[in-house]
């Protein structure tokens, strides 16, 4: 891949439905710059004794354009769960189902869902929207890093020890040149790219092209497309102080400003205002943020 590919990737950060959320609870940490193409974040919890069940409603979970493999880790019982989740093209809420009065933490890895095939020992072809075993992709990884996440008592520590397997096995990677240069065209074009001149420019055709994308993404390149598109939005929804609906019509390519509205409340399941003030929502300051000075 090109120098300038690799930049435009990097450069891409897709964000959750409550992006400065930051606590015990739930933190996000960046990995180290060798991984920083294929890993979005590590996020998780800190061991926290839980008295009770908080929060049945759930978090509001939406397409980010990432693939997650999350543990589940109760310290109380001595065992670990955990499961993978392919790449989302809905919102939906994710309930906290943590054992009152257990002592407990969460784990994650969370790949670009393009470069996360890269650590894969199978197909991402019907994942979509689905939660699976960790071993039915990545049984490598399951086998060596689940044994160790309860010895492993901090999110950092957790953390150093996944650096060093995925490091690992990049030495021996798999990659697909073809998908990797069509992803970073489509990021490149913000989404707006008609998949027919894609294909083309990728020298396959679209037929094939698709095939490729259910291979090692999950989804179809038109269906990424959107996608991207959709998180490009809403990163200048949450930065931009003097957002305007009409302004991002056009640098965006949606036909009009309704085509906009709805495709964002599709992907994100309320509108534009509600979905600031949720991610808002206990953000001691909003200038901060406004300004770039805390972006992940």
């Amino acid at each position: 891949m090109s120098e300038k590919n690799v930049v435009m990737q990097t450069r891409y950060h897709p964000f959750t439905a409550s992006p400065f959320r930051k606590n015990n609870q739930y933190n996000e940490l960046l990995p180290r710059q060798s991984l920083a193409q294929y890993v979005r974040c590590f996020w998780g919890s800190e061991p926290a004794c839980t008295d009770m069940i908080q929060n049945r409603q759930g978090e509001l979970v939406i397409p980010d354009t990432c693939v997650d493999i999350i543990y589940h880790i109760d310290y109380t019982e001595n065992k670990v769960t955990g499961g993978f989740c392919g790449i989302n093209d809905r919102s939906f809420y994710a309930v906290d189902n943590s054992v009152a009065g257990h002592v407990t933490a969460t784990f994650a890895i969370r790949f670009y869902a393009w470069e996360a095939y890269v650590f894969a020992q199978d197909s991402f072809r019907s994942t979509a929207n689905g939660f699976y075993e960790v071993g039915s992709r990545f049984a490598w990884l399951d086998r060596a890093l689940r044994p160790n996440l309860l010895e492993l008592q901090t999110l950092q520590e957790k953390v150093s020890f996944a650096e060093r397997l995925l490091l690992e096995k990049l030495q021996n990677a798999k990659e697909n040149k073809t998908v990797r240069y069509a992803v970073n065209t489509i990021l490149i074009q913000k989404g707006s790219l008609d998949i027919s001149k894609l294909a083309k420019a990728s020298f396959v055709s679209s037929r094939q092209l698709e095939r490729l994308f259910h291979e090692y993404v999950g989804i179809t390149p038109k269906k990424l497309s959107n996608l991207i598109r959709y998180q490009l939005l809403w990163r200048d929804i949450l930065y931009e102080p003097d957002f305007e609906v009409l302004n991002a019509v056009h640098q965006y390519g949606y036909t009009d400003q309704s085509h906009l509205l709805h495709a964002f409340k599709r992907f994100h399941s309320m509108d534009i205002r509600s979905a600031k003030r949720l991610a808002y929502e206990n953000v001691a300051n909003l200038q901060d943020i406004l300004y770039g000075n805390i972006i992940n």
